[in-house]
């Protein structure tokens, strides 16, 4: 599919449409996949300690029983998540993910503007990803030991009004899915997200009190039907 999504989907929903039940927002449930809205701050699986046990999934499960786990999202991050309700249709979702099937689009303010650049012109950042093992769980650009990771990007317009420092409201689209991609790209831009804790400076951690990152937009093939669903979820900064 090209950067710009299809304006012809057989299904489709948005955050206006959300069921709100024992703490999670559902934007589309059928017999095979649920398309839930997480709050940033809400991890995805269980962590480590009793103290990470609150997660979606978790809560999935209290109205879903079978709901699995397809895909994640960082902790700090806001937005849709797929979850599966069969066995058959996490490997097909998972599949998808993993194939690239799956398109998702994303809204972030970043410290800074970028480079001017034409109205709607997406730019592409490549540049490998690893884990920084001596620091995990933050990842690193290593052109040596890095995987492949691409991002595309494009700014927004709007008003900047009011802050001590520029900012810039931009669409990301991740092309690979690389554990922290987005903030790994930006921070390597010389954007980084603000409020974001593990690769912005002091300055530009303090000026969001979450991580201005939101998992916006959202477009699968149907694991049973076929059928192209789309969904969206307000941002909500």
């Amino acid at each position: 599919m090209s950067a710009e999504w299809r304006q012809e989907c057989l299904g489709a929903g948005t955050a206006a449409d959300a069921d709100t039940d024992a703490g999670v927002s559902c934007l589309y449930e059928d017999a095979e996949l649920l398309v839930l809205d997480k709050p940033s701050g809400l991890l995805c699986v269980p962590g480590r300690g009793p103290d990470k046990q609150d997660c979606l999934s978790g809560r999935a499960l209290q109205r879903w029983p079978d709901a699995l786990v397809v895909h994640r999202l960082d902790q700090a991050t806001s937005g849709l998540v797929v979850m599966a309700r069969s066995l058959a249709g996490q490997r097909l979702l998972s599949e998808a993910f993993a194939q690239r099937r799956v398109h998702k689009r994303y809204v972030a303010v970043v410290a800074g503007r970028p480079a001017e650049q034409q109205a709607d012109d997406w730019q592409s950042i490549d540049l490998p990803i690893a884990a920084d093992w001596e620091r995990r769980p933050l990842r690193i650009i290593d052109a040596v030991q890095g995987k492949p990771s691409q991002t595309l990007w494009r700014a927004m317009p709007a008003a900047t009004e009011g802050r001590d420092a520029p900012i810039t409201r931009m669409q990301l689209q991740p092309v690979t899915g690389r554990t922290h991609q987005l903030r790994v790209h930006m921070a390597a831009l010389g954007h980084p997200i603000l409020g974001d804790a593990l690769y912005a400076d002091a300055a530009v951690h303090a000026l969001s009190p979450r991580l201005l990152l939101h998992a916006h937009q959202l477009e699968l093939a149907h694991p049973l039907s076929g059928q192209t669903l789309r969904f969206e979820s307000a941002v909500p900064f």
